[in-house]
């Protein structure tokens, strides 16, 4: 057990006691509050054979079609739920929550279908499931942790007669954990009360965050710098036992005077000042915009030079595929991963323990970076190893829970250094002036930017795939396959189904005789939620939908399988965050324009290398996002959790 289980469940006793009066702050009463259960232990029912899936399958889908829902939940069902899943719906039609997609109003019918009237708004077990609900739908929206009141006020829009009985129930059998801290920013004098509030959380989230601010302090207090004596670069260091066959040589440990020969000789003071900070400690956060990648790269390089055993794990190929350029001809271009690959089998290998062995890690693009994978991340560095998190902050943060790079820079736990390394043209120049808020125009003598006023979202669909397919290649000389159309969502008149069903009718109609899909159509494979692979297709066959990827590699998607993928040729800005594209056509339709913030345009106008088109209606709502809606907030505990393991003010 780490330590984040211990005292995650010591911070929420003590927030239990002040439980019953925050829900009363919130408008609601509540009863006295118990002692928090135990968490519930891993779930040991799955199916264990083909014919016991079959038949689970089976009586998933009876109970389902029973309540009036559809079968095809079934699948879901025991995944969710395991083998007794048909058991487990009859007993509790509201765990049917649990599955993707499942709102509480369609939960609502399918306790009714098999309760008949004794399906009311008030039981326990409709109470039971809307809790988690309702937190699992702010982890969505990136928050790790909600304000009691906010949560209560979410259960009583969904008609739940008592939501303060309900929140305290939840504490107390685990759904939900519950944290009293400080309001941020607070800055009152040392003999006032300082004012708090009561966060509740889902247990994945709080132990999340919990272990990230451990792993962190962790990383700092076991770094044990090396001495200039120790130095000897003209040795060859022996592999000690547990390194063989992973790291291939010993960690090596530079002293100040390796470390500060290798800063001097930086190709930049940007870079110069990232090596010093990283030498003295075992925790630097870097920020800066697509420029700033040239300054890791000379990190990694000085690090390959002292001899440690430095590696970047990059969040897609394409970040990968960038780096190695900028390493051409370097040993450290060897050493380069995209976190899955990092994390699984491939990167440095690992040592005894199971920690990565490495001296060194580098992580581009960090903002993208939720708490669970950061957790899992962190957590799989060996003490003394030094990490380096690098991102812009000014782009989207990440599609999963918290805001992990933002949190860390704002608690001022380590030391941070900002790039000075601009990003050059005009598409350099229109980004930079978003950072601060600021839309206007660029000169861009040969078409590097063009904005196109539109009417409507038909117009603006027509537009746009004319850039794709027609107007950038021959103008530009830039291949339509090179070419993306970023919408700020799926849906509406002018969102990536709208814009991709006309991409696909302009460059590659067909009949979709795979699943809706053809040989030749771009695609988008999401293996994970936040994690977006482009593609194209093969062919396909009874077997599935056969796809060669952007890194190479080859897939084959069954049946089920496909129906979680989309056309390619548009995506949306959290889709296409950690690439870059040739030309890139950004489509802002009119009924997204209010609900659009700075960081979305930034990173959507960024992902464009040589040219960038803007679509969008005429008006003031675009300049109007950059100017005042800096980005949507996100509610989280880690910056509380590093200012009480470091005694700082939260």
């Amino acid at each position: 057990m780490t330590q984040a289980e211990h005292s995650a469940p010591e911070r929420q006793a003590q927030a239990v006691a002040a439980l019953a009066e925050a829900i009363r702050a919130a408008g609601a009463s509540s009863g006295p509050a118990a002692e928090p259960a135990e968490p519930d232990a891993p779930r040991t029912d799955t199916p264990r054979t083909d014919e016991q899936r079959a038949a689970a399958l089976a009586a998933a889908a009876e109970v389902l079609a029973a309540g009036g829902a559809p079968a095809d939940l079934a699948g879901p069902a025991v995944a969710a739920l395991g083998e007794p899943a048909a058991e487990q719906q009859r007993e509790d039609p509201w765990a049917v929550l649990t599955l993707p997609g499942v709102r509480p109003e369609q939960a609502d019918g399918f306790a009714r279908g098999l309760l008949g009237p004794a399906a009311g708004p008030g039981d326990p077990r409709r109470a039971a499931a809307l809790v988690p609900w309702v937190l699992e739908q702010a982890a969505l929206r990136g928050h790790s942790a909600q304000e009691i009141g906010e949560v209560a006020a979410g259960l009583e829009r969904l008609r739940l007669p008592d939501a303060a009985a309900a929140l305290q129930e939840a504490v107390v059998d685990g759904r939900a954990m519950a944290f009293q801290e400080e309001l941020p920013g607070h800055h009152g004098n040392d003999e006032e009360e300082p004012p708090t509030r009561t966060l509740l959380a889902l247990e994945r989230l709080a132990l999340a965050e919990e272990s990230l601010g451990e792993s962190l302090v962790r990383l700092q207090s076991t770094l044990v710098p090396g001495t200039d004596a120790e130095a000897e670069p003209d040795a060859e260091p022996e592999a000690t036992e547990a390194e063989e066959g992973t790291a291939g040589i010993a960690p090596a440990a530079p002293g100040p005077a390796a470390w500060e020969a290798a800063a001097a000789a930086a190709p930049s003071s940007s870079a110069t000042a990232l090596l010093r900070a990283v030498s003295g400690s075992a925790l630097v956060v870097h920020t800066g915009g697509e420029a700033s990648r040239a300054e890791l790269a000379a990190l990694l390089r000085a690090a390959d030079g002292l001899g440690l055993r430095a590696w970047a794990g990059t969040w897609t190929d394409h970040g990968r595929t960038v780096l190695a350029g900028l390493l051409d001809g370097s040993p450290a271009a060897g050493r380069l991963a995209t976190l899955a690959e990092l994390l699984g089998a491939g990167g440095p290998g690992r040592a005894e323990d199971g920690t990565l062995a490495l001296d060194l890690l580098v992580v581009p693009d960090a903002q993208l970076l939720d708490v669970e994978l950061a957790a899992t991340l962190l957590e799989a560095l060996a003490d003394g190893t030094r990490l380096v998190l690098s991102g812009d902050p000014n782009q989207l943060w990440s599609a999963g829970p918290g805001r992990f790079l933002a949190d860390l820079t704002a608690a001022k736990a380590c030391p941070v250094v900002a790039s000075r390394t601009p990003d050059e043209g005009p598409i350099g120049e229109l980004v930079s002036g978003i950072s601060i808020g600021e839309l206007q125009p660029v000169d861009a003598p040969d078409k590097e930017v063009v904005v196109l006023a539109v009417q409507d979202a038909g117009e603006a669909v027509h537009r746009a795939v004319q850039l794709l397919a027609d107007s950038i290649p021959r103008a530009l000389g830039i291949p339509a396959e090179q070419v993306v159309l970023i919408t700020a969502g799926h849906g509406g008149g002018a969102g990536t189904r709208a814009l991709n069903a006309a991409a696909k009718a302009r460059l590659n109609p067909g009949p979709g005789a795979f699943g809706g899909f053809d040989p030749g159509d771009r695609v988008a494979w999401s293996p994970t939620p936040g994690t977006t692979l482009p593609g194209r297709v093969l062919d396909g066959g009874a077997a599935g939908l056969h796809l060669e990827l952007s890194d190479g590699s080859r897939l084959t998607l069954s049946p089920a399988q496909t129906a979680r993928l989309r056309h390619g040729w548009a995506l949306t800005a959290h889709q296409a965050v950690g690439r870059r594209w040739p030309g890139a056509v950004v489509v802002v339709p009119g009924d997204a324009a209010a609900g659009l913030t700075r960081q979305w345009v930034y990173t959507a106008f960024g992902r464009a290398q040589r040219h960038l088109s803007v679509v969008h209606p005429a008006g003031p709502a675009l300049a109007q996002a950059v100017a005042e809606r800096p980005a949507a907030p996100r509610t989280t505990r880690l910056r509380a959790i590093l200012a009480e393991h470091t005694g700082q003010e939260g």
